[in-house]
């Protein structure tokens, strides 16, 4: 559904991603994996659009996505979360969620009643600065805005962190209704091993923006673990 084919990425004169190439299957999650620094981020800002490639390709159902900019990607139906929620603090809870649908078409231009379903809180604070609520919420907010461009592939930068344990199960439950009930392609990136192996289908390990390790999650082993994610 999603591919990343030979794409080599820098940061300054630092060459950060290496000649990846990746599958993404449909229908499935797949936890993007490693320590910090590692490339992971910077891949999802690529797939997103929100860095310009220096060479290799991405393409979402056979289309090249190398020249579109990331609106157009978002009306594509690939919703992305980012690490830091990066809600807008000043709008609120409404004006959040709203921001997201003129990459839908103009006849469905209104929040989904799958956000509210899924996030009954958010409804009950429509009319609340974004930053008044707390990071759980605003996390949900975060989720419910992409939720609200109808996406067919979701991205999830590190969806956990800094939130309070009992949100970071339903953010998991969560997860897994979309992909599994629902059928959304779901791209998480996250470094709580627990959380990971109870949500994704697959894995992925980046070290120094390499590809190192991929496969089903069961075949996560104790020794890729203490290689490439233990600190």
């Amino acid at each position: 559904m999603l591919s990343v084919k030979g794409l080599n990425q820098f940061y300054g004169e630092s060459h950060t991603l290496w000649d990846l190439d990746i599958e993404f299957p449909e229908g499935e999650c797949t936890c993007v994996m490693g320590r910090n620094g590692v490339g992971k981020t910077t891949l999802m800002q690529c797939i997103m659009g929100l860095l310009p490639l220096r060479s290799g390709a991405i393409a979402y159902r056979d289309l090249d996505l190398a020249r579109l900019p990331a609106e157009r990607r978002a009306g594509l139906g690939i919703g992305y979360v980012p690490q830091g929620r990066q809600i807008f603090p000043l709008l609120t809870v409404e004006e959040n969620l709203l921001i997201g649908l003129p990459a839908r078409p103009a006849r469905v231009r209104q929040i989904p009643t799958l956000v509210f379903e899924l996030f009954p809180v958010l409804k009950e604070m429509l009319g609340r600065r974004g930053g008044d609520l707390s990071g759980g919420q605003q996390q949900q907010l975060a989720i419910g805005r992409a939720l609200c461009i109808d996406p067919k592939v979701l991205i999830l930068d590190e969806p956990t962190e800094g939130i309070q344990p009992n949100i970071v199960h339903e953010i998991g439950d969560i997860i897994r209704r979309l992909n599994r009930e629902i059928g959304l392609t779901v791209i998480l990136v996250e470094q709580k091993l627990p959380f990971a192996r109870r949500v994704a289908d697959r894995f992925l390990i980046l070290d120094r923006g390499r590809l190192m390790a991929a496969g089903a999650m069961a075949g996560l082993s104790d020794e890729l673990v203490r290689q490439y994610l233990t600190v």
